[in-house]
């Protein structure tokens, strides 16, 4: 018999564990989740959000502080900072371009702006402002595209906008302008709405209505000005207004180093090579923001500090007299008719000793006007060929060369004969002179003496030279009588402290078929080939004057800061640097100072500057004619050309120690035209003696052995 076990009935299953699995699954998924976040934040973005957080709950808020200034060698303001008012506005933190575009309306009740140089997209930046215009521009566009970032949805907003006639009345010009420079501020930054020509009632009016105006305030602003004229303006440089900011150029080296984009600096030559001493420390000021980032408070960290000031080696007095000295003369020139294709007149006077510039002046012939432009700075960067002022220099590296000594440097007077050209000669009829010395070379002006020197450094002899024949020099010449003239910074930067400087540059050493340029080689020897600037000849006379010794120049003499007590504290000072010493012994250096002595004092009247031997102290001096060309009409290049004259001049003065060197050249004079650059070298020494009480000397000689 078998059994059949009953099954046993199922037993209903309980639904609890499979909703707790659930549960417990999504407490998991969401644990997880937190676990990512948090991992994000801390590790991936941790430094970024602490940042974040930090900057929004106390940021730091520069201010900015007054500009160094400027002063001449004798405590003169050569340049100052004037202090105007000015309407104000600091951006806050998520400021929306509805509050803005409500305060900008609202001035346009108080205050006129310049809104001629709205552009297009500066109007539409306004226009788009405005709700009601955001509103309507919206609805052209799709659901997803209003979803966009703030970026991307503007720039679509931007497109709607210009496909429609957009149009301003003169206040909405106004407001736009407004608008414009609110706009453009950085969160916490403070920018000048109006900052020229503020009246009394616009700052009156302004202050009643602060408190409907957020973020506006009134201010200062600082704006150079140049209490004792704008004559060395090219040289002490500009500096950027507030619109124009930064300089494209160096933007991110300049925010970098902590700059605000809308800072104003240094744009050229000493404001822009001393923009660190100038700018000063910008004041501090930590800014607690609420939770809905409004200002809550704000504590001054730092003061700031006010740009250092520079003082000058310039004398401001001297250098209004060397300026009125050199128009002088230019002006007569110009007057005779030998100056109607000249560029212009520059002189610099040097300290030999230290290199400190004491005057340096510069007029650039307008030939539109008629009239002188201020171009100080084309005495450091325009080169000319300056003729026989480098005589000495010649006579100096010839004498380092081994090719004449001073106790032998005699030499033929018989004019140079090249092949298929005209004689080169000296200025003097041929015949005058059967031999030369070097000091009378010197004396005279001979060009022949200093291209026989050239020959022998290039190692002409025998059959080399044939007149009308043939000139066979060693290729090397041009390398060798360069590196000569280099010892005295011809050719090369002098390295002023202020940025811009060129070196002249040389001339080709090949003629059109090839080869080596001969009669350009002979050419450089008395100065007629290489062009060079008139700081360099500064410089190259300098070091004659001073024992051999290339002096580096320089305008700044001192750095320092002005106390609150109105003490001076100095940071820094310019110490004498020398860049390098010439290849002549202090016997080599007298012997050419001689021979330049006999310029001025000699009893040769073929002497080149006689005018000079009426200074006491006497002076030693090379005068220096080099050939040029000018077109007819100066400002078409297409104009025929004439045959003009660069004229220059370089002096020591007193001859014996020396405490001043000068340097002037007006180029392309008319070929009659010799004497401006002595009477113009005569004034500036004389003056510099009136004005610095030098004591005059007697028992002056014309011989070259009596040097005083």
């Amino acid at each position: 018999m078998k059994y059949i076990r009953t099954p046993r009935p199922k037993r209903p299953k309980s639904a609890i564990p499979f909703r707790l699995n659930f549960l417990l699954f999504v407490a998991f998924l969401l644990f997880a989740g937190l676990v990512t976040q948090l991992a994000y934040l801390q590790i991936a973005n941790g430094d970024s959000f602490a940042a974040e957080v930090n900057r929004t709950g106390t940021t730091d808020v520069s201010g900015n502080v007054p500009r160094g200034e400027i002063y001449d060698s004798q405590g003169r303001v050569m340049v100052d900072n004037k202090a105007e008012p000015a309407i104000t506005y600091t951006k806050n933190v998520s400021t929306p371009a509805k509050q803005m575009y409500q305060v900008a309306n609202r001035l346009t009740n108080y205050i006129t702006v310049d809104a001629g140089k709205l552009q297009k997209r500066d109007i539409l930046d306004y226009w788009l402002a405005k709700p009601a215009n955001t509103k309507a521009v919206n609805k052209q566009l799709t659901k997803k595209q209003r979803g966009y970032k703030d970026d991307k949805l503007y720039k679509l907003q931007l497109k709607v906008a210009r496909t429609k006639h957009v149009t301003l009345n003169a206040q909405e010009k106004q407001a736009a302008a407004i608008y414009k420079i609110m706009n453009g501020a950085t969160q916490l930054s403070t920018v000048n709405i109006k900052d020229q020509n503020v009246s009394e009632k616009e700052i009156a009016v302004v202050s009643e209505h602060l408190t409907t105006l957020p973020g506006v305030n009134l201010g200062t602003n600082w704006e150079r000005e140049y209490p004792n004229g704008k004559s060395m303006t090219t040289v002490i440089g500009h500096v950027s207004s507030e619109k124009a900011g930064l300089p494209s150029e160096s933007l991110m080296s300049y925010l970098e180093a902590g700059y605000a984009r809308n800072d104003r600096v240094g744009t050229s030559y000493l404001e822009k090579q001393y923009e660190t001493a100038l700018r000063g420390s910008k004041s501090q000021t930590e800014v607690s923001l609420s939770s809905t980032n409004q200002i809550a408070k704000q504590v001054e960290k730092y003061k700031g500090k006010k740009g250092s000031n520079l003082t000058l080696t310039i004398d401001s007095k001297f250098q209004a007299k060397v300026e009125n000295i050199v128009k002088t003369q230019f002006n007569k020139a110009l007057g005779a008719g030998n100056a109607s294709l000249s560029d212009g007149a520059y002189a610099v006077v040097m300290n030999p000793n230290t290199g400190a510039v004491l005057s340096m002046v510069g007029f650039k012939h307008n030939f539109k006007t008629g009239k002188l432009d201020e171009d100080s700075l084309g005495v450091i960067n325009r080169s000319f060929v300056m003729g026989s002022a480098v005589k000495p220099g010649m006579v100096l590296g010839a004498l380092q060369d081994g090719v004449i000594t001073r106790t032998n440097n005699t030499q033929s007077e018989d004019p140079i004969y090249l092949k298929g050209t005209k004689v080169k000669s000296s200025d003097y009829p041929v015949g005058t002179y059967s031999s030369m010395t070097a000091q009378h070379a010197i004396e005279v002006s001979s060009n022949i003496y200093m291209m026989r020197l050239v020959m022998k450094e290039a190692g002409v002899s025998g059959n080399d030279y044939i007149p009308k024949v043939r000139m066979r020099m060693n290729s090397n010449i041009f390398d060798k009588v360069r590196g000569y003239f280099n010892q005295f910074g011809l050719g090369l930067k002098t390295g002023i402290d202020m940025p811009g400087e060129v070196a002249g540059k040389p001339g080709d050493i090949l003629n059109e078929y090839g080869v080596l340029n001969t009669g350009a080689a002979l050419s450089m020897g008395f100065g007629n080939y290489d062009p060079y600037t008139l700081m360099e000849m500064g410089q190259y006379v300098s070091t004659i004057a001073n024992g051999g010794y290339r002096m580096q120049p320089y305008l700044v003499q001192s750095i320092a800061q002005k106390n609150s007590d109105d003490s001076t504290q100095v940071e820094s000072t310019t110490q004498p640097n020398i860049l390098g010493k010439i290849g002549n012994s202090a016997a080599d250096i007298d012997f050419v100072k001689q021979g330049m002595w006999l310029v001025g004092h000699g009893t040769d009247p073929w002497a080149t500057a006689k005018v000079l031997g009426t200074l006491n102290p006497g002076v030693a001096a090379k005068t220096g004619t080099a050939q040029s060309f000018a077109h007819t009409d100066p400002e078409n290049l297409k104009s025929p050309v004439v045959s003009t004259l660069n004229i220059s001049l370089v002096a020591m003065a007193p001859a014996k120690n020396p405490q001043i060197t000068v340097a002037v050249v007006m180029p392309n004079v008319s070929l009659s035209s010799h004497g401006y650059t002595k009477d113009m070298t005569h004034d500036i020494i004389q003056a510099y003696y009136d004005m610095y009480h030098v004591k005059k000397q007697s028992g002056y000689s014309s011989t070259a052995q009596t040097l005083q």
